[in-house]
C-alpha cells in the first residue's frame, strides 16, 4: 500500500482529499502546515505529497525546496487556488511533479498521483541499478583458474540458462552472479539478491514471494517479493542449500510455471525471472540425506560454476591485494598506498581460510589502522597473517622436539594475538601467562611487537 500526505491549511480540503484517497486505496496522512509536514515526513516514508503553496509560516515553495533535500525524496503534486505560470515554472524547477489547480478534479488527482508513484518506483529502480554496475561486477585475478571463469562466463551470459555457483564462503560467488547479470541480455534490468541463510524459515516464502495485508498478523500492507522485483531481471539465490523443504518445492513449482502466489492471496502472479543460484555445500550429498529436493536440483544446475579458493590460486594474491589498497585508500580519502614486496610475501605465504573475503577485510583494517602511513610493510599486517609456520613446516623435518614446539607455540601465539586484536594483555589472560611473559616468550620467537 502506497503512503500519501495532504498538506492545506483547509481542513475540508484535507478530510476531503484523505477519502478519497483511501477509497483507492491508498494510506493517506494529513498536515495542516508546512511544519507538521516535515515533522511527518521525519516520522515515516512517503511515496507523495499533495502540497498546497499557501500556507500559514513556511510557505509551499520553501517545503518543496526542503523535501527535495531529502534522501529518497517522494514526489511533490504542488496545489494552489491562485495559480500562475511564474508559480507553476517555479515549482517545477525546485522539482515538482506537477501542478494541481483548486477547484481539484477527483479525475485528474487521482492520475497525477497513480503516475507520481510510478515515477518514484521507476527512480528507486535506477538509482539501485547503477549501484549494482561496474565494481560488482569487475572479477580481479589472472590465474589460470580465473581466465577460465571469465571465460565461461562471457560464453553462457547471454543466455537465458539457470546457473548454480559452487564455493567455498567468501570466494566470491556474488560477485560471480553479478558478472553474469551485467553481460546478459537482461543487464538493464533489475538485480534482485536474497540470502537463503539470512532469512527466518518463517518469513523466506513472503520474501520471496511477496504477501498480502492480513495474510499473517505481522503483514501491515501488502508487500512485493523478490520474484516480482527481479521480474524481467536476475534473481540471485545466495546459499540456496539452507532453504527449507518446504520453500523449495514452492521455488521448484516457480520455476516450472513461471508464476508465484504472494502468500495470502489466491491470484497467481506471473514472473520473468532469470535464476542464479550458490552454495559452499555438496548439494549431492545434501540430496542424500534428504535435505535437497533432487528435482529442484536439475533445474537449477543447468550450467555449474566452481569458484576456487583463493589458497588454490596464491598467484592472485599481489594482484587483490593492491586492488582493495587502491579501493579502501580511496573509500576513506586517503592518498594512494603502497605494498611492499615483503608484506606481498607474507600475504603470499598465508592459506586464507576466509577467501578473498578475509584478503579484503584484512586490506581494509590496514588502511583504517594506519591513517598516516603511505607504505605497508609485513610489520602493518595483522598477527594472524603471519602464521606461515604451519604451511612451511608442513612437509618440513624438525631436528629437535625444541624446534617443533616452538613452531607450534609461535603459531598459536599469533593465533591467539588476533583473535585478542593485537591486545598482549588480553592475550595474555587468554594463555593464563603474565604480560611480562608474553612479551618475553614473544621477542624469544620472533614475533613483533605490534605498536
Amino acid at each position: 500500500m502506497h503512503n500519501v500526505l495532504i498538506v492545506d491549511d483547509e481542513s475540508g480540503i484535507r478530510q476531503s482529499l484523505q477519502g478519497i484517497l483511501e477509497d483507492e486505496g491508498y494510506r493517506a496522512d494529513v498536515a495542516e502546515s508546512g511544519e507538521a509536514c516535515l515533522q511527518s515526513l521525519q516520522q515515516k516514508k512517503f511515496d507523495v505529497v499533495l502540497l498546497d503553496i499557501w500556507l500559514p509560516g513556511l510557505d509551499g515553495l520553501e517545503i518543496l525546496a526542503k523535501i527535495r533535500d531529502l534522501e529518497n525524496a517522494p514526489e511533490v503534486i504542488m496545489i494552489s487556488g491562485h495559480g500562475t505560470i511564474e508559480t507553476a515554472v517555479r515549482a517545477t524547477k525546485l522539482g515538482a511533479y506537477d501542478f494541481l489547480e483548486k477547484p481539484l478534479s477527483i479525475d485528474k488527482t487521482l492520475i497525477l498521483v497513480k503516475n507520481a508513484i510510478d515515477a518514484k518506483r521507476l527512480r528507486v529502480e535506477n538509482s539501485e541499478l547503477k549501484k549494482q554496475l561496474t565494481p560488482k561486477s569487475v572479477i580481479v585475478g589472472e590465474s589460470i583458474p580465473m581466465k577460465a571463469l571469465r571465460q565461461q562466463i562471457q560464453i553462457m551470459a547471454p543466455t537465458n540458462g539457470r546457473v548454480l555457483i559452487y564455493g567455498e564462503s567468501g570466494t566470491g560467488k556474488e560477485l560471480v552472479a553479478h558478472a553474469i547479470h551485467a553481460q546478459s541480455l537482461r543487464k538493464d534490468e533489475m538485480f534482485v539478491e536474497l540470502n537463503c541463510a539470512a532469512i527466518p524459515e518463517d518469513l523466506i516464502e513472503s520474501e520471496l514471494f511477496g504477501h498480502r495485508r492480513s495474510s499473517f498478523p505481522a503483514a501491515t500492507s501488502d508487500k512485493e517479493g523478490k520474484f516480482q522485483r527481479a521480474h524481467g531481471g536476475t534473481l540471485f539465490l545466495d546459499e540456496i542449500g539452507d532453504m527449507s523443504l518446504k520453500t523449495q518445492s514452492k521455488v521448484l513449482r516457480t520455476l516450472d510455471e513461471q508464476r508465484i502466489t504472494p502468500v495470502g492471496s489466491s491470484e497467481p502472479v506471473t514472473v520473468d525471472v532469470r535464476v542464479i543460484a550458490s552454495t559452499n555445500k555438496d548439494l549431492e550429498e545434501e540430496i542424500s540425506h534428504g535435505n535437497f529436493r533432487e528435482d529442484l536440483f536439475y533445474r537449477l544446475n543447468v550450467i555449474p560454476f566452481s569458484v576456487p579458493p583463493l589458497r588454490e590460486r596464491v598467484e592472485d594474491v599481489p594482484l587483490l591485494a593492491r586492488y582493495f589498497l587502491k579501493e579502501f585508500s580511496a573509500a576513506y580519502g586517503r592518498r594512494p598506498r603502497e605494498i611492499t614486496d615483503d608484506a606481498i610475501e607474507t600475504l603470499m605465504r598465508y592459506s586464507w581460510p576466509g577467501n578473498v573475503r578475509e584478503i579484503r577485510n584484512v586490506i581494509e583494517r590496514i588502511v583504517i589502522m594506519n591513517p598516516t602511513t603511505t607504505r605497508f610493510d609485513r610489520k602493518h599486517l595483522p598477527p594472524l597473517v603471519h602464521r606461515d609456520g604451519s604451511r612451511r613446516s608442513g612437509g618440513q623435518e624438525f631436528s629437535t622436539l625444541h624446534q617443533a614446539r616452538a613452531a607450534y607455540e609461535r603459531d598459536y601465539i599469533l593465533k591467539k594475538l588476533d583473535e585478542n586484536h593485537g591486545n598482549i594483555s588480553r592475550t595474555a589472560e587468554v594463555l593464563g601467562l603474565e604480560r611480562s611473559h608474553l612479551y618475553r616468550k614473544m621477542k624469544t620467537l620472533g614475533i613483533a611487537v605490534r605498536e
